[in-house]
C-alpha cells in the first residue's frame, strides 16, 4: 500500500479511491470537461459524479494510479482535504436567470480566490445565491451569500449534514466589497475562537449570535443588532 496521497478518499470496497476535479462556481468550458473525460478514459474509472458542491468527481480509481491521474489532471485536480474550503457552488445569478438580483457567478468566484489557500479549524462550504430562492443552498452552508434587489445578504452558521442547522443572517443590503469584508471578518473570527475540527454550525451552537454580534459590532457597524423573525 502507498502512503496517504492528499485529495484521494478511500471508497466503501476499501480498495478504490475517488478524486475531485476543480470546476469554480460550477462553470466549466468543453476543453476542461474533454481533458477530465480523457484522464477518465485512460485509467478507466468506473463512474463520473457531480457533486453537490458543482464539482466531478472520478470513482473507483486504483491505489496504484492515483500519483498518474494527479500528475496528468495537473491543475484540474482538486486536493483539498481537512479542514479548508471544500467548494463554492453558486447558481446563476445575473448570468441567465431570470430571477437573478446580483451576479452570483461572479461573487462566487471572488470569494474561491479569497479563500481557498487559507487553513480553518473545520472544512467549510459556501453557498452563493443571486436571488432569495436560494439555488445554491445559502441557508446550509458555513457561509452563505444571497443576492436581494438592494445587495447582498451574508449568513453564517449553516449546515445540512446530520444535524442541520439554518445560518444566522449577519448583515443585508451589502455592497459586494463589504459582503466580501464581512466574510473575512467571520472567518477571522472562527480561526481565532472554534474548537479544532469544530463546523460553524456547533461553533454558533456554543457561542450564540448575540456573542458574535457584541464582539464584532465595533469592527462590523453594519451587522443586523437583532435577529430577523
Amino acid at each position: 500500500m502507498t502512503s496517504h496521497i492528499e485529495g484521494a478518499i478511500l471508497q466503501r470496497d476499501g480498495k478504490t479511491y475517488a478524486i475531485s476535479t476543480q470546476v469554480p462556481a460550477g462553470i466549466i468550458s468543453p476543453d476542461h470537461l474533454e481533458r477530465i473525460a480523457k484522464v477518465s478514459r485512460k485509467y478507466k474509472v468506473q463512474t463520473m459524479k457531480i457533486t453537490s458542491g458543482l464539482r466531478i468527481t472520478l470513482v473507483g480509481i486504483k491505489e496504484e494510479d492515483l500519483p498518474a491521474i494527479f500528475e496528468d489532471l495537473g491543475k484540474d485536480a482538486d486536493k483539498t482535504s481537512g479542514p479548508c474550503l471544500h467548494y463554492v457552488q453558486a447558481c446563476l445569478g445575473t448570468d441567465s436567470c431570470k430571477y437573478g438580483n446580483q451576479d452570483s457567478i461572479g461573487m462566487a468566484k471572488s470569494v474561491e480566490n479569497a479563500f481557498r489557500e487559507t487553513k480553518y479549524p473545520q472544512k467549510l462550504k459556501i453557498g452563493v445565491s443571486g436571488c432569495p430562492r436560494c439555488c445554491a443552498e445559502s441557508h446550509v452552508r458555513d457561509i452563505g451569500i444571497m443576492g436581494t434587489k438592494r445587495g447582498w445578504t451574508v449568513i453564517f452558521g449553516g449546515n445540512s449534514g446530520t444535524r442541520p442547522r439554518i445560518g444566522d443572517v449577519i448583515a443585508e443590503n451589502l455592497s459586494k466589497d463589504k459582503a466580501l469584508d464581512l466574510v473575512r471578518r467571520l472567518l477571522e473570527y472562527y480561526q481565532v475562537y472554534a474548537n479544532p475540527r469544530e463546523r460553524t454550525a456547533r461553533f454558533m451552537e456554543r457561542i450564540g449570535i448575540e456573542t458574535l454580534k457584541s464582539e464584532l459590532l465595533t469592527l462590523i457597524p453594519y451587522i443586523i443588532l437583532e435577529k430577523a423573525e
